[in-house]
Parts: C-alpha cells; structure tokens; sequence
C-alpha cells in the first residue's frame, strides 16, 4: 500500500488532496497541526510518532529526524542493498511527501525578538524535503499546494513530475536558507558583504512580455526580505506594466525620495527629465514637465506625498501623457480624476507604494560570468567647502542642495541645471562632461541665467566652468579631487562664479 508523508504549515487544498490520495489507496503519515487538520475532515491518519516509536520532545524541534522517516525517504527501491536494509529495520518507503516550511519570513517582517526567529527556522521540514527531492526517483515530493491537481494527475498515470518537483523542491529550501542566511548576517551585525559568499533569493512575482526591447525576455522578482519600493507596489488602475515601466518607476521613485517633501520628479529612459517642489503637488508637477515638457510625454511621474485632486488634475491637463505614476497613496478624488479621464487616462498605470527606504543592501548587476555588487547611493556625511572667493547666496544655497539631490540619479557623466525650487536642464551620459554641459544649458535654455550647476564628478579642466559661465550660471557645486582643483577654482574666482566641494562622487553607469 503506497504511503504519503503530510507536513505543511500553508495547508491550502490539503484536505482535498489528502482525500484524492487516500481514494487511490494511500495510507497517510502526519504530524501535529497536520494531522490535527486531516482528522477533523475525518480522515484516517498515522502518527510520525507511531512510525518512529518515539514522541515529539522539545517542542517539537524533534520529531521527524528518525531513521524509520528518512530511511523511508531516501531508500532507494532500486536498490537491493537499500531494500534488504529496509526490510531489516522494519522501515517502509513513502511514495508521496508534501511538505512546506515554517513562515520565517512572516515572522521576520513584523515585531519580534530574535528568538522568535530563530524558532520560526524549520530543520525537519527542510531535511525530509532535501531527502525525497534526493530520492525523487521513487518519491514525489510537494512543496507548493497548487501543485496538487497535478500529482494527482500523475498518479493517475500522467506524465511524470518526479525530477521537475525535485528542482522546484530544491529552489524551495534554496530560498528558505537565503532569507536565514540574510537576517542572522545582519543581527550579527555584519555587512552583507562580509560573508564568504553572498546569497541572495528572490521570488517570481510576473513574466513581463518580453525585457527592455521585444526580443529578450523579462521577469519581475521580488526582495521576501525587503520592504517598499517598485516591485511590491499596488496597482489601482491601468494595464499591465512592462519591464521598462518597472525599470523607470523605480529610478522616478528613488528620486523623488531624495527631494524635499511635495515634490515631484518625472523620468524618461532611465534619467530625470523633470523635477520639482512647487507651493502643492499640482504645481510641483507642472513645474517638473516644465523642465523638459517634450520628454515629459509618455514619462513616469514620481510624487513623495500622497498624490490628491490637485496633482490629478495637473497630470490630466490637455497635452499630458504618463505611462505611470507612482506615489506613496492616492487620495479618492485623484482616483476618479484619473478613471474617468478618456484617452490615454484609461491606460496610466496608478502605482501605490512606500518609499524606497535608504538602505547599504546591495545592488547587483549580472554579468557573463558572474556579477558585481554594491551598496545603494546614499549621500555620506561629508562637510561641504565653499572653495571660491564668493560664497553662494542664500536662494543659490538651497538651488545647490536641490540640485545635488538630482545628480546621483543621472548617468555619468552626469550634468544638471536648476533653481531653488525646479530642475532645467540635464546633460547625461556623455563620454566628456563638458559635452553634458553644452547639452543641460540647451535644454535650460533662456532659464539658465542665474541658475546653479552640479556635476556628479570633479571638473578635470576649467573648460566646463567658463561654458557655465558663458551661459550664465552663478553658482557650482562639485565633489572637487581633480589635479587641477587649483586651476578650476581660479577660473571660477576669475569668471566671479561661487564653487562648493562636497567630496563625494556619484557616478551611475
């Protein structure tokens, strides 16, 4: 008589699946919560604990790690040294194993002592499951309920899912073990970068229809151990997203996180086309599209305070159009702006989320080969210097902060132009910088007299500083550490320009 093994914490579709085994002849092996659960539905069910002649002890930390359960499992029928050794031993094989693990996850990402953690870390679970995937062969090992129908179907004589479940079983406790390995490295106290090896796991949260361009594929993943951002996002309107909106409403977020409350930053290929902090969220927007109104079409507009009727109706003007907008909540008013607007308004992907949180967790990007990995951007705590004879005014000082908020998210090499109050022009990813700055002044336009400029790296020769002062920028903010900081600086001395150090680079390739 074939046997099934029954141990899950997730115990979706468990009861229909233990009456379409035990109608196909199965006898059935359970423990605790799991067989609690069968017998209510009135099935017939083994103890683990009459199986190994030995009770659960410690709180049930024990309970499964017995030879008369993993001999069970991992005993090879087609092996006659294993047969002989089973039957010597008393122990009888097990056809089927559904088991999933305990919430770690769960427990992790609300209030709890490190304690609870660690008790909410599953051995026995991950060790039968291991086992049978080993020995898929002769077990079928279940680790996800919608799996079920499936098994079922196989036991009925459908194709055979041994080896396909083993995988699955095995990306199972792959996971389980990083998000594990991930907690106790950070209550420890160590950066994640400290470890021998860096693990890392993610879940499939959708398939896009195809990646940045319609020949390659595209999946969305998400953080189990992260909070906020993008990827977990709620949508309340609009079709499907694709790998790009994705891509782009995360750069648009990560901006607009950096800027002072009620602003609004609007992205376009990856780099900040616009961005702003107006008297609301409305005038925040149009003053964000006014920066570059022609890339602003079709753009991805980020707001860092929920978005209210007067963000809206700025949005859903005459000549707008937004592939998605995101933001930290939409207020009721917003929503029905936005649904009852005809045309492209039935088509805006309304994104609800929380901030991206600044955090050193790494940033990943794979390679042929393998990947490199770094922290996050985040601004240190470096004291700016005022290098010029003139020191910036007051209205240029908060222009300077502004701009130096934008810069980390533009590709180097990175130039923007602004006031106090709104992005003008962007010059980004130019092999030369002062390139990125003939291309900012253009796009700021008439606006750039008496703007301010900031550059994601040091100036290596005085050529940029005298075409920003050609234009008419008054101010500079820059990281400095070029040889030839003396030399800039006393152009900018000689052009009468103020020019502040900050002493960090951002770079974003």
């Amino acid at each position: 008589m074939p046997r099934a093994l029954l141990s899950v914490t997730d115990k979706t579709g468990l009861i229909p699946f233990a009456q379409a085994l035990v109608q196909r002849g199965f006898t059935l092996v359970s423990t605790g919560g799991t067989a609690k659960h069968l017998r209510e539905a009135g099935l017939a069910v083994t103890d683990v604990s009459e199986v190994t002649g030995f009770p659960e002890i410690m709180g049930g930390r024990v309970k499964t790690l017995h030879p008369k359960v993993h001999g069970g499992l991992l005993g090879d029928q087609r092996n006659p040294e294993h047969v002989a050794a089973m039957a010597e031993h008393g122990i009888e094989g097990f056809d089927v194993v559904a088991v999933n693990l305990y919430a770690f996850a769960k427990t992790v990402s609300g209030e709890h002592e490190l304690d609870d953690a660690i008790e909410s870390i599953d051995i026995g679970g991950p060790a039968m499951i291991r086992a049978s995937a080993k020995n898929h062969a002769n077990v079928l090992v279940v680790v996800d309920p919608a799996d079920y129908d499936r098994v079922i179907a196989s036991l009925d004589g459908g194709d055979s899912l041994h080896l396909e479940l083993a995988a699955k079983a095995f990306r199972h406790t792959a996971y389980y073990d990083s998000m594990i390995s991930r907690y106790l490295t950070e209550a420890a106290g160590q950066h994640w970068s400290q470890g021998e090896v860096v693990v890392m796991g993610w879940s499939r949260e959708a398939e896009f229809r195809y990646g940045e361009n319609p020949h390659q594929s595209g999946l969305c993943l998400v953080d189990p151990m992260a909070k906020g951002g993008v990827v977990q996002a709620k949508q309340h309107w609009g079709k499907s997203l694709s790998y790009n909106n994705v891509a782009d409403a995360d750069a648009a977020y990560e901006l607009v996180a950096d800027m002072p409350a009620g602003s609004c930053a609007i992205i376009k290929h990856g780099n900040p086309c616009g961005a702003a902090c107006g008297a609301d969220l409305g005038d925040s927007y149009r003053r964000a599209r006014a920066s570059d109104p022609i890339s602003a079409f079709g753009g991805i507009a980020a707001f860092n305070q929920p978005i209210d009727r007067a963000a809206a109706e700025a949005m859903t003007e005459k000549g707008n159009f937004l592939e998605v907008v995101i933001g930290p909540a939409f207020s009721p008013e917003a929503l029905e702006i936005f649904q009852g607007r005809s045309g492209w308004g039935t088509d805006v992907r309304l994104l609800e989320a929380t901030l991206p949180p600044a955090t050193s967790y790494p940033w990943i990007r794979t390679l042929r080969g393998g990947a490199i990995a770094q922290s996050s951007d985040e601004d240190p705590a470096n004291e700016w210097k005022v290098v010029t004879d003139k020191a910036p005014t007051e209205e240029e000082w908060l222009a300077l902060r502004l701009m130096w908020a934008v810069i980390p998210h533009v590709k180097s090499n990175a130039i923007v132009i602004g006031n106090q109050s709104q992005l003008l022009g962007v010059g980004a990813g130019q092999m030369n910088r002062v390139q990125s700055v003939r291309l900012a002044i253009e796009q700021a336009g008439e606006h750039v007299k008496g703007a301010v400029l900031a550059s994601d790296a040091f100036f290596p020769f005085p050529d940029s500083v005298e075409t920003a002062a050609a234009a008419g920028i008054s101010a500079l903010i820059q990281p400095g550490g070029s040889k030839k900081d003396a030399d800039v600086i006393a152009k900018a001395n000689e052009l009468g320009l103020s020019m502040v150090f900050t002493g960090t680079r951002h770079f974003r390739h």
